[in-house]
């Protein structure tokens, strides 16, 4: 029998997953009123489910446990059962062990759902079948009731990689790394192993040669290499500068000029140069590539420009819950700027060094607006690099930023921290900021009257 541990969206697919296939299960939820739970007993109303803890009786029945990725394997409860032998994975090892199709994995602390979307838009523009899920949207065992398509693109986190270990990926890339879920893996090193489990036994290890921390650290060799970058002309796939203008290229050949990209700053440079990469392994024609880049506008709540106020533009970078996130938003946008950046930012820090901001508040922003759970440790790690403001709900924030920045400016919303203090999740807390933006901007409009 099979024991789900975790009744989340997850937990749920691969409860349909089991029913497809004939297998038994049952779930554990150390929570007494998991969100799916009407839902799944509507679904599966003979299915037993334990609620409220982790009910180790019923754990030691199974033959294998599968995990939900917002648990730890590290669980003393659950370390122990894995030393008696009992199988503890997740749900992109039992999608690992049974598709049937080529499969991209991406990973990296920052930018991974961008770089996902990128290529199987490129796959598509190609005319290929493409199936795309993991921590986007889809979880992975759903897309297995789908027809098998060309290739299968997925975007995996470091939770979910430390419970796999049948992925045998065609291509595989560590976008890049910066410190995040800290509170989980204990320190860097775990984090950064966790990460590079991606690569085992992958056939084209795709790396950013300005971030070692990506460089493949397995001791086979047997895997092609490709490395992208913004910093290292030697990379594959890298920057050229010629008559003043800036293109991506590959090797000595200009693919595309950066001025004809949607997309942003040059942190969305390296994505739409790490998402080249990877098509390259699929040698998909040249022209579908760009076909995708070109017409990429980006993804929701990732330096999403939102609208004008009073000639200041202002964007929506929600999805930046760490501290790399935000920096690679900041030294991306920062540069093409006349003005400076007027910062919003805060929430549940995860442990991060905010200090790591300093030189990037120093040269780009003028103002610091916190809010939110650690809105006091950002407040001492900013303080001597830029004006900081303090205040309490993101309707402040909006009045402080509106007041703040002047002509040349931009107002970004990047948290650099994790949402549930205030809010569901990082949508939430962007679907919030644009509403409170066009609110407050719309009474501004009719008080002036």
């Amino acid at each position: 029998m099979k024991i789900i541990l975790g009744l989340g969206v997850t937990g749920f697919s691969c409860a349909k997953y089991f029913a497809r296939e004939g297998i038994a299960f049952e779930i554990v939820d150390t929570r007494p009123h998991p969100p799916l739970l009407s839902e799944f007993s509507a679904q599966f109303p003979t299915v037993p489910v334990h609620l409220g803890g982790l009910y180790e009786t019923v754990l030691k029945q199974a033959d294998e446990i599968i995990l939900s990725p917002g648990i730890s394997p590290h669980l003393p409860e659950l370390v122990a059962l894995k030393n008696q032998g009992l199988s503890i994975i997740g749900d992109v090892e039992l999608f690992a062990r049974v598709a049937r199709a080529p499969i991209i994995v991406i990973t990296g602390s920052n930018a991974k759902g961008t770089v996902t979307t990128l290529v199987s838009e490129m796959i598509k523009q190609a005319g290929q079948a493409v199936l795309v899920g993991g921590n986007i949207g889809t979880p992975c065992l759903d897309l297995l009731s789908a027809p098998v398509p060309k290739v299968y693109v997925l975007e995996l986190s470091s939770f979910q990689l430390e419970s796999t270990h049948s992925l045998h990926p065609y291509a595989a890339t560590i976008l890049n790394i910066s410190a995040d879920h800290l509170d989980r893996h204990g320190n860097m090193a775990n984090y950064i192993a966790a990460k590079q489990g991606i690569y085992s036994h992958c056939q084209y290890a795709v790396y950013n040669s300005d971030d070692k921390a990506t460089y493949p650290t397995c001791l086979t060799d047997s895997f092609k290499h490709i490395t992208f970058g913004l910093m290292s002309p030697h990379a594959d796939f890298h920057l050229l500068t010629e008559n003043d203008q800036t293109y991506l290229a590959h090797h000595q050949q200009k693919l595309l000029s950066t001025r004809d990209l949607k997309i942003l700053g040059t942190h969305n440079w390296a994505n739409a140069l790490a998402a080249l990469a990877l098509g390259s392994t699929l040698s998909l024609p040249l022209d579908a590539m760009r076909a995708a880049l070109l017409s990429f506008s980006g993804l929701p709540h990732r330096c999403q420009w939102i609208g004008e106020w009073d000639h200041i533009p202002w964007y929506d970078d929600s999805k930046g819950t760490n501290v790399g996130a935000s920096l690679a938003a900041i030294q991306g946008l920062g540069p093409t700027l006349s003005g400076k950046i007027v910062l919003i930012a805060g929430g549940m820090g995860k442990g991060a060094d905010f200090t790591l901001m300093q030189e990037a508040l120093s040269n780009y922003v003028k103002t610091a607006i916190l809010f939110g759970q650690d809105a006091p440790l950002l407040a001492q790690a900013f303080k001597t690099h830029t004006d900081i403001i303090r205040v309490t709900s993101l309707a402040e924030a909006v009045l402080a930023a509106k007041n703040s920045a002047t002509q040349g400016d931009i107002v970004l919303l990047s948290p650099a921290c994790a949402s549930l203090d205030m809010f569901k999740d990082y949508h939430h807390r962007g679907e919030m900021f644009v509403a409170t933006f066009n609110e407050l901007r719309q009474s501004n409009a009719h008080g002036c009257h």
